[in-house]
């Protein structure tokens, strides 16, 4: 582009902002774009965009620079943008990773990665890219060549001693969107400090360096792992099974994503023959057709309707899917023996307290249990998981910010070898320390070893659940996501935080606000009261606390997509129980009249 092209398409963006067509952020961007020599490669197009008065797609993918956060880049792809996936913004994070490990670790160390990619479009594509700056930078790349799950990656990087790992993936995001996440040597992704200082170098990359694929490969810098990797990632996923009934039939469903290479082939070598890969979503493909909203999310009751009908003609007793990357998983079971029993999915919260118990359950007996295990959760994760982990006498650590890397960091804070089970309730469950990160194939095979098991003894999985309330108390959970999209959405999630922090709801449901816990401040404030400290881990995280125990309320916003979270928990205790099918209607309608008060007070 030469110097008149160039001033004409400025002078065009000067004009879209005085016409309220595109932000002044954006513009920025833009200028950067056409103007800057590590962006020329680019120009052309910006400027052909510019021309055709595209300024929507423009004022989209240049609002902002899309932000490394602490696990890695998400978002939308285009092919430019600072505010896309795209190759300069994927190649970025890559070199900006590359630069701060060899700086850490010093140039002299033998510098390895592990890279794996999932299902969606252009993974292979950014996942070779990735491959071309990492050896370019002087490490040897462990290449997992086709479709894996995120947890594998995580073993590979423990496995081969790599240096760093990158797993090509947007999880349940929808097919516009992808990402990398980036990990530590642990096999967990990034935490302080090292997150900050590779943002700081992905945030300053100048200059992008990329050696050639094939070359590397031919040279043996790049070396096809998966051959080696996926016997071995099995072997241990196997080693946390624990023997007993295998008479179970399943349906299972990848969501169109990578779980049949890992989920199938352990819940076969584990005893379980009777598994149906679900027809309707067992196609590799991006687009995630056969589901709902083309959003492959487990998490999304709607994603099972399909399957519990496949269930049901087959005589099924379990329905369980994976999410893309088969790090999360969903499940579906009958809520009864009946032959025409309704079936009914099962929340992450229930979940995580029916897998906590069967895995303290099934340790215990083996003898793996003492005083020095524990359990892991976050803080917007039901109680119930720490109030089993209190009946069998072991230490649940439960004041982690949302995200499995806590929970990573706190296996190897606290002793791998005392760890027994990790859980949070966006569906994510670890067992054993081959990797460190939420599996879907262990908890697949777990949740299908405790169904065949109450099969064994005619119990559902809902009526163990409903089992579980009975000892520990009645808890209701939610979890509601408001979508805030662009930069106005950004603006107002910052405003719906203020808001909670500078004059909260005095009652929610009726109830009483007794006290405001905000994880940003580390301060606690009574009602009427002063601020006071606040122990636990610093993030932007509010809870209002009720006057009645156990109820409480959480909001923060995503740290991966652009919208707000409010949790919300009701619980009633056992000695107060005496109906529980009354309790739990009044728990979900409390939920309803908190969700009602919340969306009324954050005008969403």
């Amino acid at each position: 582009m030469n110097q008149d092209q160039l001033q004409q398409s400025l002078a065009q963006v000067k004009q879209a902002v005085a016409d309220g067509k595109l932000s002044s952020t954006a513009a920025e961007n833009i200028r950067a774009w056409l103007s800057e020599p590590r962006y020329a490669a680019y120009a052309k197009e910006v400027a052909e965009t510019i021309a055709a008065g595209k300024w929507q797609v423009l004022d989209d993918v240049f609002w902002t620079v899309i932000p490394f956060g602490t696990g890695g880049r998400r978002g939308k792809m285009y092919p430019f943008g600072s505010n896309a996936i795209n190759d300069r913004t994927i190649g970025e994070s890559a070199q900006g990773l590359a630069d701060y490990v060899k700086d850490t670790l010093g140039s002299s160390a033998q510098l390895s990665c592990a890279i794996g990619y999932d299902t969606r479009h252009r993974s292979d594509h950014f996942a070779r890219l990735c491959a071309e700056i990492m050896t370019a930078a002087g490490f040897t790349v462990y290449f997992l060549n086709g479709y894996r799950a995120t947890p594998e990656l995580s073993f590979t990087v423990r496995e081969k001693k790599c240096s760093c790992g990158i797993m090509v993936t947007a999880s349940h995001n929808p097919p516009s969107d992808n990402a990398v996440k980036v990990y530590w040597s642990t096999g967990g992704q990034i935490l302080p400090p090292h997150d900050k200082g590779i943002i700081e170098r992905v945030m300053n990359t100048q200059e992008i360096r990329r050696a050639n694929f094939d070359d590397m490969l031919a040279a043996g810098k790049i070396i096809y792992c998966q051959d080696e990797i996926d016997p071995k990632f099995q072997a241990a996923v196997l080693t946390q099974a624990t023997p007993g009934p295998r008479e179970l039939k399943v349906i299972y469903s990848p969501l169109h994503g990578v779980g049949a290479t890992a989920v199938i082939p352990v819940l076969k070598a584990n005893g379980f023959i009777d598994v149906e890969l679900f027809a309707l979503h067992a196609k590799a493909d991006g687009d995630f057709p056969n589901v709902p909203g083309h959003v492959a999310n487990p998490e999304n009751p709607a994603v099972f309707d399909s399957i519990i009908e496949r269930a049901r003609a087959a005589g099924a007793d379990i329905a369980v899917a994976t999410d893309p990357d088969c790090d999360r998983i969903g499940c579906a079971a009958p809520v009864t023996f009946s032959k025409d029993a309704p079936w009914r999915t099962l929340s992450g919260n229930q979940l995580c307290g029916l897998l906590a118990d069967y895995v303290l359950e099934t340790r215990r007996a083996a003898g793996k249990v003492s005083p020095q295990s524990f359990i892991v959760t976050t803080l917007v994760t039901t109680k119930l998981v720490h109030r089993i982990g209190d009946s069998y006498g072991v230490r649940t650590i439960d004041d982690l910010l949302v995200g499995f890397k806590w929970i990573a960091q706190a296996i190897d804070e606290y002793g791998p070898e005392h760890f027994l089970y990790g859980t949070e309730e966006s569906h994510g469950y670890m067992a054993g320390t081959y990797a460190r990160d939420k599996d879907g194939a262990v908890a697949s095979m777990l949740l299908c070893e405790l169904a065949a098991r109450l099969k064994a003894e005619r119990q559902t999985l809902h009526q163990k659940l409903e089992a579980l309330f009975w000892q520990h108390g009645v808890h209701e959970e939610r979890t509601v996501s408001v979508q805030m999209p662009g930069s106005e959405g950004m603006a107002r999630m910052k405003e719906v935080m203020a808001a909670f922090r500078a004059g909260p709801p005095t009652e929610l449901a009726g109830d009483r606000v007794a006290q405001i816990r905000d994880y940003e401040r580390q301060t606690v404030t009574k009602t009427g009261g002063q601020p006071q400290p606040l122990a636990g881990p610093k993030g932007d995280l509010v809870f209002l606390d009720l006057a009645t125990e156990g109820n409480y309320v959480a909001c923060r916003p995503s740290g991966t997509e652009p919208k707000i979270k409010f949790y919300m928990f009701t619980y009633t205790p056992p000695e107060q129980l005496s109906n529980l099918e009354l309790a739990k209607s009044q728990l979900i309608a409390r939920l309803d009249r908190m969700e009602a008060d919340l969306r009324k007070f954050a005008g969403v």
